[in-house]
């Protein structure tokens, strides 16, 4: 198994960090070259998601990135990450990948001196969750699970071949949500 990290902005350090903990290879991914290599699973890590989505289209990789995804690759959003895969996003005139049935809010949860730490429920596993100017899930299809909810709002999701949380589960100590996007993987290539 080998997953790739996307690595043109944000958090994608811890990312690799907890894998490396779980011993699962991976590697970023910084151009178009890096986003051809073969990998079983994709990271789409928090930060800044315009800037990100620029950066997509100027190295040329958007298209590419997107075909992936929706062929099934594997794929985990956290925060930012969660927001480039939603189809539409509430408080901005365009949406960026448009791949997961639902719509977010960008910087739902407040800015960045409303940030928190709180503990919750993600797949009935109760795990510590950092939200920093997270999103959160304002509508969704029916095609979308629900993982865990915090104050009545959606903030962990997958649909098929995507989850995508609204927190940071890269900067906790607790593996829960990495077990869960490895099962997947697992699942998938039957691993």
């Amino acid at each position: 198994m080998k997953i790739g990290i996307l690595a043109l902005q944000g958090a994608f350090i811890e990312h690799k960090h907890k894998l490396d903990s779980l011993d699962i290879p991976s590697f970023y991914i910084r151009n178009k070259n890096d986003l051809e290599k073969r990998k079983d699973g994709l990271i789409l890590p928090g930060g800044e998601s315009t800037a990100m989505y620029k950066l997509l289209v100027e190295l040329d990789m958007l298209d590419m990135l997107k075909t992936q995804i929706k062929e099934g690759l594997p794929t985990f959003g956290t925060c930012a990450g969660m927001i480039l895969l939603a189809k539409e996003i509430s408080n901005q005139d365009h949406a960026f990948l448009k791949l997961m049935d639902i719509t977010v809010t960008r910087n739902g949860y407040g800015r960045q001196s409303s940030s928190f730490i709180t503990h919750n429920e993600f797949n009935h596993i109760k795990i510590p969750m950092t939200f920093i100017r997270a999103p959160f899930i304002k509508t969704l299809s029916d095609d979308v699970q629900i993982l865990s909810l915090y104050d009545e709002k959606a903030v962990a999701v997958r649909q098929k071949n995507m989850l995508a949380t609204s927190f940071h589960p890269e900067l906790n100590h607790d593996l829960a949500v990495y077990h869960y996007f490895i099962d997947m993987i697992k699942i998938k290539y039957n691993m």
